[in-house]
């Protein structure tokens, strides 16, 4: 019982310090300008901030084949229609950890739906980015 609980308590991300609360409508960068837009399937950025959303592993843009480019874009514009929902919550407080390129490493939730699952039972991400193949 308190494994489970524990085991929650880690999917909705509520022992993992502060959730910052974001409203803002997202486009695709480059396509308009805006201060919120989405860099693809699992990268966002907010102003000069950068942000790689965790939990999940998007295709590439630029990947190995057009099957693995078309679903990227598909996983980019489903990223911005959620995103622009309605208010979300990003993890990680005011010093997030960071990845080797300087972007914050957050998870997203909108109430109890973590975006992560979202992302994964629509077939638009794996859970994991060792799972390279998309072609």
């Amino acid at each position: 019982m308190l494994a489970g609980a524990w085991l929650l308590a880690q999917q909705l991300g509520w022992a993992q310090g502060q959730w910052e609360p974001i409203a803002r409508t997202f486009t695709v960068c480059g396509k308009e300008s805006s201060e919120a837009c989405v860099i693809d399937g699992d990268t966002l950025a907010v102003g000069k901030r950068r942000i790689r959303l965790t939990g999940f592993d998007a295709p590439e843009l630029d990947g190995d084949c057009e099957a693995e480019r078309q679903l990227a874009r598909e996983a980019r514009d489903a990223l911005a229609d959620w995103l622009s929902a309605g208010p979300f919550e990003l993890d990680g407080g005011a010093e997030p950890p960071r990845d080797r390129y300087g972007r914050e490493l957050r998870q997203a939730r909108r109430d109890s739906e973590a975006l992560a699952d979202t992302m994964v039972e629509r077939g638009l991400a794996r859970r994991s980015a060792e799972e390279r193949d998309w072609c």
